[in-house]
């Protein structure tokens, strides 16, 4: 099937499927996900660029909007945020090494299911490189599992994540839109007005070289994707970099709080950044699924069930505990959730709770925590390898 084709036909089926709802539950933009996997098994292939694309302009989006309120959050907040983070990723690898053991599933393939439920590309990317090297040194001649791992896992991680979002308010008995209200207030204080309108300039008079607020979104992603690039160094000769996900989401965050450069805006309209962000998301989620489709049947047939089973627990377990300490910290539900996507690094999950809540200040504690994940898990996943 031609690639143009098949990504606007993806797209349809996807949004009618994510329109559906059982119950008040709805997969929404994920639903595009579901169709990708289908796709991809019956052999359909979307260029990497699509997905990169997608993710850089969703990320970066996502920064943008919550650059204005963000780093007063992040301030009042850091230890909650640090704390959600790193837990997720620890607890995510504690159960991985129990389960991988008692269900005698390889070191490899666990670390894949372990960054698949976690829904990191960078902690994959990671833990391809350290079981590869593990195996090497043992003179092993074998191929890393640690992708196929990861292709069983990512969909229950991405749509686990997406209903866990949307189920938890109604299971604690949350008035979502008396949380949306506090957590406003908590943010822009009580004079807030329409807090969506934060990313643009807020009658402040700069000049606009374009009204759409395209420029602001390519400089974004310009100065992100070279971030992204940059390999930061760790202890025992090992490194992280932002990558696609971190550098836009860091630079949309700092044009977001700043609006301008000396005379010149740097904001966009609302509007623009909505629709952008939506785009990015299902673009990131058909590149994403058409990926994780090929072969996937074909592995669940091969290695059983049982590896479903596993990625499903790591990726609830971390969640559930993430939330009861939120709660004991005093968090408000949709700062624990917002925070709950950062520590999945879920991009798609952030975008169903914006939905289901009606409110894009929910990006703010996912911009705060994300990177204490992003970090945490691209370790761990390099951590688990070198000491199974």
């Amino acid at each position: 099937m031609d690639s143009f084709l098949a990504i606007f036909l993806i797209l349809l089926l996807g949004y009618l499927l994510g329109s559906v709802k059982i119950k008040g539950l709805s997969l929404g933009t994920s639903g595009i996900l579901l169709v990708a996997l289908v796709f991809g098994h019956f052999g359909v292939e979307i260029p990497s660029v699509v997905r990169n694309f997608g993710l850089a302009i969703f990320v970066g989006s996502v920064g943008m909007i919550a650059g204005p309120v963000f780093f007063r959050n992040f301030k009042k907040k850091v230890y909650a945020f640090l704390t959600l983070g790193v837990m997720i990723v620890v607890v995510g690898g504690l159960v991985t090494v129990g389960l991988g053991k008692l269900l005698n599933v390889s070191f490899d393939l666990s670390i894949g299911i372990y960054t698949g439920a976690l829904t990191s590309t960078p902690g994959l990317a990671a833990a391809t490189e350290a079981t590869a090297s593990v195996l090497a040194a043992k003179g092993i001649e074998a191929k890393s599992l640690a992708s196929v791992g990861y292709g069983i896992a990512y969909p229950f991680g991405v749509v686990g994540v997406v209903l866990f979002v949307q189920l938890y308010p109604k299971i604690v008995g949350c008035h979502v839109q008396e949380e949306v209200q506090k957590l406003r207030e908590s943010l822009h204080g009580k004079d807030f007005g329409d807090a969506e309108d934060g990313v643009e300039d807020a009658g402040k008079k700069y000049l606009h070289l374009e009204p759409f607020g395209m420029l602001p979104m390519a400089l974004t992603i310009v100065f992100g994707i070279l971030l992204g690039q940059v390999k930061f160094p760790l202890p025992g000769g090992m490194s992280f970099s932002l990558g696609t996900a971190g550098g836009p989401l860091f630079i949309g965050l700092i044009v977001g709080h700043f609006g301008h450069i000396g005379p010149i805006s740097i904001t966009a309209p609302t509007s623009t950044v909505k629709v952008m962000r939506e785009l990015g998301l299902c673009l990131f989620l058909l590149g994403a699924g058409t990926d994780a489709g090929q072969g996937f049947v074909e592995v669940l047939m091969a290695q059983g069930i049982k590896l479903f089973v596993f990625g499903i627990i790591v990726t609830l377990v971390p969640m559930i505990l993430a939330c009861l300490v939120a709660r004991l910290m005093r968090l408000d539900t949709l700062t624990t959730l917002g925070s709950v996507c950062g520590g999945m690094t879920s991009t798609p999950a952030l975008g169903a709770l914006i939905s289901s809540c009606g409110t894009e200040d929910v990006a703010a504690s996912y911009a705060a925590t994300y990177p204490f994940a992003l970090i945490c898990v691209v370790l761990g996943a390099q951590i688990l390898a070198i000491l199974w």
